[in-house]
């Protein structure tokens, strides 16, 4: 269970604080997916951050599988976000100098079961369609091919939680459908808590729960 509670966020600005989130509040279950729209500087990919325990609210509180991330201390926090959290962003961030299937294996190398990582990757890259790509480097693929792989990672731990920063907005409309159908498909067999933030109306539209932030407040799409 993802619970995010009356978070506000602000940052300093000349003349006063600008306020990017006002008492937001979200619950999403395991197996929930959502998308959230809204205009460029609405505070979209300050919610994921702030979900993700990558950037802590002004006020409020997030709690996830019954832990909030805010109130333990760094090393916790960044073991907490490998086991719990998996991340998609729109610029695919693998290293040039690796593998596909060492950037697969990256969040793995802390793990105390690591050894057993290495086929559940080549399963996922099968899956995504890069099976016969273990060997390539990130420049031997196209940009839909590295979203692939991109979300091939940030599945590889089994996240309870998997926040994806447009996801496709790098992607021709081709290579955004297919990276959209696997983020979907995997999610269902993994039955994670999926949040989606996005300015595609058509990825929007795949999603179960859609969601607007307007005006620094999250409403039901339509409402």
């Amino acid at each position: 269970m993802l619970e995010i509670s009356a978070v506000t966020k602000q940052y300093p600005a000349p003349g006063g604080s600008l306020t990017v989130l006002s008492g937001v509040s979200l619950s999403l279950k395991r197996g929930d997916a959502a998308a959230i729209m809204g205009p460029s500087g609405a505070g979209k990919s300050t919610l994921l951050y702030i979900a993700g325990g990558l950037e802590p609210p002004t006020t409020g509180r997030v709690t996830l599988d019954g832990s909030d991330p805010y109130q333990i201390g760094e090393k916790e926090l960044a073991a907490f976000r490998n086991q719990k959290i998996g991340f998609l962003f729109q610029d695919h961030c693998l290293l040039p100098q690796c593998s596909v299937l060492e950037n697969v294996l990256i969040p793995t190398l802390v793990a105390k079961d690591r050894a057993a990582y290495p086929q559940r990757a080549r399963e996922l890259l099968t899956q995504v369609g890069l099976g016969e790509r273990l060997d390539h480097r990130p420049s031997e693929l196209s940009g839909g091919e590295k979203q692939r792989v991109a979300l091939a990672r940030a599945l590889i731990r089994q996240p309870l939680l998997l926040l994806c920063d447009e996801p496709t907005g790098n992607l021709d409309e081709a290579s955004a459908g297919v990276v959209a159908d696997l983020l979907l498909e995997l999610h269902k067999r993994q039955e994670a808590i999926l949040i989606v933030v996005t300015h595609s109306g058509d990825l929007a539209a795949r999603f179960p729960l859609r969601y607007e932030l307007r005006h620094a407040n999250l409403h039901l799409a339509g409402a």
